[in-house]
């Protein structure tokens, strides 16, 4: 098996930045939140079947899933919550195990990288033999996300109150970097992790 490391981090931490360096360094990246949208496409049976549960109203122009009504909908109804759930965890944690687990290529660093923002909260971290967190100050935070996203120092503190808690996060990780700094620190803190997980790579399952 692939030996495969979590990478996650609060909102505002860098963390795409911390997956984009790893990329670059050779090593494959699977985005959670790329295949939780993949797995609902125009033409998937996942689709059809939120569009016959729902309602086609919930369906945009292009056949797209309509993400805004959805989310709205499922947030106000927790057994609407559930029932989505139940359709789309198996399918998107089946897709992420067969990415991390595809045959290697020549020009592929031996490890690959899981980045998902919930990683800690769900049965994703067991796809993981390591757990990588970037992590800031909750300051920090807020001021990246406020200018990122637009969004008020309000709006940010409640995005961040609805997440795990940095302090039970830093407990659960095996590795923690610190991005309060500048992209170059971040960079240079990555190709270390990165050194680290080639050696790792090394006697895993060995």
């Amino acid at each position: 098996m692939m030996f495969i490391v979590g990478l996650t981090g609060g909102i505002g931490s860098g963390k795409s930045a911390a997956a984009a360096q790893f990329s670059a360094l050779g090593a494959t990246v699977v985005n959670a939140d790329i295949v939780a949208r993949d797995v609902v496409e125009p033409g998937t049976q996942a689709l059809q079947r939120i569009a016959e549960h729902f309602g086609e109203d919930y369906l945009l122009e292009d056949g797209s899933l309509d993400r805004a009504k959805l989310r709205s909908k499922v947030f106000a109804d927790e057994k609407e919550r559930i029932w989505l759930e139940q359709l789309t965890h198996p399918l998107i944690g089946m897709r992420i195990f067969e990415l991390l687990n595809a045959e290697l290529r020549e020009d592929e660093a031996p490890y690959r990288i899981l980045e998902s923002p919930l990683l800690m909260e769900t049965a994703q971290k067991d796809l993981t033999d390591r757990l990588l967190l970037i992590d800031v100050s909750e300051a920090t935070q807020i001021t990246r996300t406020m200018a990122r996203d637009n969004n008020s120092e309000a709006q940010v503190k409640a995005i961040i109150a609805a997440q795990m808690p940095r302090e039970e996060k830093r407990k659960l990780a095996d590795d923690i970097v610190d991005n309060n700094g500048t992209l170059e620190e971040l960079q240079r803190a990555i190709l270390t992790m990165h050194d680290k997980y080639l050696n790792l790579s090394k006697t895993h399952d060995k």
